[in-house]
């Protein structure tokens, strides 16, 4: 190879490091923004990237062409563990996605797969490239079908770190997690100035796809952050979580923390009477690992929380109702949110824990007009579906149908536990009473304390766990300070869990 041949190797491979050229990348500077190659470093533990396909070039555009086109793609290491990833560059053609570019994508995509690692996806662009006609949309095209083989194979992350507009909303929404930056990324299918045109609303790209509207108002993106560094540290945070892939296992951490530790204090958290709130936080942050609790959806559907944390040191998710907001119920936000994490568990082999406390469905016209059969189905169909160790205690109270959908017994939960003093029934007696004693209470002298009379009867003789416990619904009726030792026996238990479905191609979940 001639010293000729060397220097112009270096010179193209020179020239794809900056991308649309300084000027573009001082203007993503300028806007709050970094650029993909800053990403990639900050993301990755530093030196660990291999790039990919930098000299490929798009010839399809009249004018200049860049070497490695509008991504950076290739693989690098988090914690030591190998991830794929490809993150869009604004500077060239504004991050727009042409054929060069969508044969990038889904060429490191089937690499990832092949591997059986993450996929971490970078989006900054502004969409199919329009130059190119039919072959941005068919790139597109190419990479859903991707991120839909991939599903439940390899983790799939999409970090949205400035705008993802038009068609490319879809692939970021057929992944596990979104992240994206507060005020300089946005997603949606159109901006502002054609739904103004369209239906007469005036709004901003921020309130309309903004990070606070699709983390609070649609639940479409899981986490946000103020700054690209602080989200990108989140992302590796999630990581350390997760498997690499559907057949591997989540990696084990040393909490220190002992699996016969009693929670002495849970009696200050969680008051005796089910009609006062506390913070569920609160109960699973004493039950799992000190310190490992991490949140997933914080500021979507605040009445149900879910998220990873850890049992002597193993990856597992955690479900909990959300005394503090709407008492906890179930509603149709909750059961999506929940019912996708549970899926998602049950993708990479995560065992579910259920801290319940639920009065039960959230009623009225606008949940029953949005569906909430239906959407309360998903949850049901999550937790039958999942195969999964399922551990469910009851904190407080389980009514209704909403005791059935919370990975109760009857769904296939494989070990559940109540609290004594816990209530398990149709309804609260309250309501009950008031049905089915509706002539007995008009009839009588003194209403007031014949209602409390036949609440007391109800409470004493229907609604005690000790009911559910006789007929084999519930495992166990336990003391709360126990809670944390129950929860890492069962899962003891069940690491070794195998389990097998009747033969079918895939089931039909209610979408």
């Amino acid at each position: 190879m001639s010293e000729n041949d060397l220097q112009y190797l270096k010179d193209i491979k020179e020239k794809s490091l900056l991308g649309g050229g300084q000027s573009r990348i001082d203007r993503q500077h300028e806007s709050g923004k970094l650029t993909a190659r800053e990403r990639i470093d900050l993301l990755l533990d530093p030196g660990s990237f291999v790039e990919v396909d930098s000299l490929a070039i798009d010839e399809n555009v009249p004018g200049e062409a860049f070497f490695g086109d509008a991504v950076v793609t290739g693989w690098g290491q988090i914690e030591n563990r190998n991830v794929a990833i490809f993150s869009q560059d604004f500077t060239v053609f504004g991050g727009s996605l042409g054929e060069v570019m969508g044969q990038k994508i889904c060429k490191i995509m089937d690499l990832a797969t092949k591997a059986g690692v993450p996929i971490i996806g970078l989006n900054d662009g502004a969409g199919a490239r329009i130059q190119e006609g039919v072959s941005g949309l068919a790139g597109y095209g190419e990479i859903f079908y991707r991120n839909v083989q991939a599903s439940g194979v390899v983790p799939q992350i999409s970090i949205i770190a400035g705008p993802c507009a038009g068609g490319a909303v879809y692939s970021p929404a057929l992944t596990d997690f979104i992240f994206m930056v507060e005020e300089t990324s946005y997603m949606f299918l159109t901006g502002p100035d054609v739904v103004l045109a369209a239906t007469g609303e005036d709004t901003t790209a921020e309130e309309l796809g903004g990070a606070n509207s699709h983390t609070a108002k649609s639940g479409v993106a899981h986490f946000s952050a103020k700054t690209e560094e602080d989200l990108l540290q989140d992302v590796r945070a999630l990581l350390s979580y997760l498997p690499n892939n559907n057949l591997d296992d989540a990696p084990v951490q040393n909490t220190g923390d002992s699996v016969s530790r009693l929670i002495d204090d849970i009696g200050d958290v969680v008051p005796d009477d089910s009609d006062k709130p506390y913070d569920i936080r609160d109960v699973i942050e004493r039950v799992v690992d000190e310190g490992t609790f991490l949140e997933v959806h914080e500021r979507f559907a605040p009445n149900i929380v879910v998220g990873l944390a850890r049992f002597d040191g193993k990856t597992v998710g955690v479900v909990g109702n959300q005394p503090l907001y709407l008492a906890g119920v179930l509603d149709i936000d909750s059961s999506r949110k929940a019912a996708r994490f549970v899926q998602f568990c049950d993708s990479f082999n995560l065992p579910v824990v259920t801290l319940v406390d639920v009065p039960g469905y959230l009623p009225g016209v606008s949940q029953e007009y949005g569906g909430i059969i239906g959407h309360g189905a998903k949850l049901v169909y999550a937790y039958a579906a999942a195969t999964v160790p399922k551990v469910t205690v009851i904190l407080r109270k389980g009514f209704g149908g909403a005791y059935d959908a919370m990975g109760s017994k009857h769904l296939g939960a494989d070990i559940n536990y109540a609290w004594a003093g816990s209530a398990i029934a149709v309804m609260a007696g309250t309501q009950a009473v008031n049905i089915i004693n509706r002539r007995e209470l008009s009839e009588a002298e003194n209403e007031d304390a014949t209602r409390t009379e036949l609440i007391e009867n109800y409470q004493s003789s229907l609604e005690h766990p000790f009911i559910a416990a006789g007929k084999g619904y519930i495992d166990d009726v336990i003391d709360p300070r126990d809670s944390r030792i129950k929860i890492c026996q069962a899962l003891k238990l069940l690491e070794t869990k195998s389990e097998k479905g009747l033969p079918k191609k895939h089931g039909n979940i209610p979408l």
